[in-house]
């Protein structure tokens, strides 16, 4: 049990500092291809990749969250 703690915590943890770390990065090329619309129509596949990524980080610590409740 004190196992699947540790797990659930880290992965949100370590989850949230890559977050919190590329957003500001994410930040730039999003006002970079708001100046350069018309030439930068494949720049924002990272941008919704990040995205995704970050919903699908947010989905999985929930359901572990949810998931230490059921395992009591």
């Amino acid at each position: 049990m004190k196992m699947v703690l540790f797990l659930t915590v880290s992965f949100i943890i370590i989850g949230f500092v890559v977050v919190v770390s590329m957003k500001g990065k994410m930040e730039r090329k999003l006002a970079f291809i708001q100046e350069n619309a018309d030439n930068h129509k494949n720049a924002t596949t990272p941008i919704i990749l990040w995205i995704v990524g970050t919903t699908f980080w947010g989905l999985v610590s929930m359901a572990l969250i949810i998931g230490m409740f059921f395992m009591n």
